[in-house]
């Protein structure tokens, strides 16, 4: 969508003007990976007007290819717009205007799906699969176990008001119970489904994905993996199997809610059955703390977190330092205003995330620290 940011904090009945950006989970994602030096393509559909034209080119001067966005020339492109205020409070306001948009309307009949499989990761957003029983259709054709898919990323992104309604919890149970790599928030997953406990209480619900990444806030975040640390190959090292493998077949029943308690308590049995019994989990998974960020705006930062750590992998690095590209990537984004930031350099990061335990923790990052030397005297002197 493209995104209206106001031009002073106040309510929007109060702010006379707006910036214009972009913002998306998938694109920002993308955009992210591609700055970092990662080859990507964005998938997806935008009105045939103004606004669409600026946000194919917007995405693109990210260095993401673009050439399998469709244009619709009937349904305008999305747009929206908030206030300055940090969403956790009662003072933030956000309005959508997305509905009969170009992007929710997708389906398996209007995008090409050949060149959605055609990556080695396929990253996929719990946002999409609530915008359409369209959209929905297309998570679930793409999240099907097939032998030829690329390594599924799934992050969860419950969103209730997207839900109204609506089976959404299950759904997105169902959609990151087929995923090999599934972001979810802590607080998320206790409003879905329920699920208190800590990380590791996600994980006894979510014990298909090879890893499962639990966000929880500025504490830091844990993953889980199967499989140990070592490995010759990238993928042995994050506990993935080759992306030609067959997924075990996933059928899943939700359970009836009672009254309006969230969907599934963390003692629920799991309606799920499954063709093949999922290798064993890791328990405790690794943990890393974040560093201390100076947050100007919150919008977006779960989505660079997404991409860092998805980078991380990429590059075979180990899972202690992808969650820290994760941390990074989201610092870069919870220290400028927009959804959307370009990640630091290469080298700060690698140097960032070479940081003793010590160094580590003791690491405050502000606005303008992506800039090399800001980064290097915020560790100098954190």
């Amino acid at each position: 969508m493209v995104t209206f940011l106001p031009t002073r904090p106040g309510r929007l009945a109060d702010v006379p003007s707006f910036d214009r950006a972009i913002g998306g989970a998938e694109s920002n994602v993308a955009c992210g990976l591609a700055a970092a030096g990662h080859a990507v393509r964005w998938v997806s559909r935008v009105g045939a007007d103004g606004f669409g034209d600026h946000l194919v080119a917007t995405v693109a001067s990210y260095g993401v290819d673009v050439s399998y966005v469709g244009r619709d020339a009937v349904r305008p492109t999305g747009v929206y717009f908030r206030t300055a205020g940090d969403r956790a409070t009662d003072a933030h306001e956000v309005a959508y205007y997305r509905a009969g948009s170009a992007a929710s309307a997708m389906s398996v009949t209007d995008v090409d799906l050949d060149a959605v499989r055609a990556g080695r990761v396929l990253h996929l957003s719990g946002i999409t699969a609530a915008l359409s029983e369209g959209c929905l259709g297309l998570l679930r054709e793409l999240t099907e176990p097939a032998e030829r898919r690329p390594l599924v990323s799934f992050d969860v992104n419950y969103r209730p008001s997207l839900w109204a309604g609506s089976d959404g919890a299950e759904v997105l149970l169902e959609l990151a119970r087929r995923a090999d790599i599934v972001f979810v928030g802590e607080d998320e997953a206790e409003l879905a489904w329920g699920v208190e406990g800590g990380p590791e209480a996600i994980r006894e619900l979510l014990p298909e994905p090879a890893v499962l990444v639990v966000k929880q806030g500025a504490k830091g975040a844990t993953a889980f993996r199967r499989g140990g640390a070592g490995g010759s190959s990238a993928a042995a090292r994050w506990g993935l199997a080759a992306p030609t493998r067959r997924q075990p077949h996933i059928e899943y029943s939700p359970a009836p809610l009672p009254g309006r308690r969230p969907a599934v308590s963390r003692r629920a049995t799991r309606q799920a059955r499954v063709s093949e019994t999922p290798p064993p989990a890791d328990p405790h998974g690794t943990f890393e703390p974040a560093p201390t960020v100076d947050v100007v705006a919150t919008v977006g930062a779960g989505d660079a977190f997404a991409a860092g750590f998805l980078s991380g992998a990429l590059r075979g690095l180990p899972v202690r330092q992808g969650l820290r590209l994760g941390h990074l990537f989201a610092a870069a984004v919870l220290t400028t205003p927009a959804d959307l930031a370009a990640p630091p350099a290469r080298d700060t990061t690698d140097r960032l995330t070479a940081l003793g335990d010590t160094a580590w923790e003791r690491l405050r990052l502000g606005p303008g620290w992506t800039q090399a030397d800001a980064a290097e005297e915020e560790v100098r002197n954190p």
